[in-house]
């Protein structure tokens, strides 16, 4: 036997050495699922006592925590869509700008462009009921 095939026998490469395989109990899959829309994934990670890239490594492998993951990241952003469009209702200007660029395709510089019945868009006041 030579030297490199003994340095491993006795390292016990090529045994299933290595790191052990990490696995969440249900008292940490329920944790993802109640803070994944609040912290961030480093944040999340700390939390579960896992590093970053761990943690991204059982979002590919585990389909269950994947599902709970992105269910609590959804809950945050339809929350705050909620909040904007409640916002726009009230009359703010801000909020109805932010939905107009982001999800009606209005930009700013089209503002030197040819008023043509493409591009008008009719107010409505929305605070009150039609």
């Amino acid at each position: 036997m030579n030297k490199v095939n003994s340095r491993n026998k006795k390292s016990g490469q090529g045994k299933g050495g290595g790191r052990p395989k990490i696995a969440l109990d249900a008292t940490q899959i329920a944790l993802i699922e109640k803070l994944s829309p609040l912290l961030t994934t480093a944040q999340l990670a700390d939390a579960l006592g896992i590093s970053r890239s761990t943690f991204f490594r059982i979002l590919d492998k585990n389909e269950e925590v994947l599902k709970l993951y992105k269910k609590g990241q959804s809950q945050i952003v339809a929350s705050a869509a909620t909040n904007l469009v409640k916002q726009s209702r009230k009359g703010n200007v801000t909020a109805s700008i932010f939905i107009l660029k982001t999800r009606g395709g209005w930009k700013e510089d089209q503002s030197d462009a040819p008023i043509t019945s493409d591009n008008i868009i009719e107010v409505v006041d929305a605070t009150k009921p039609d």
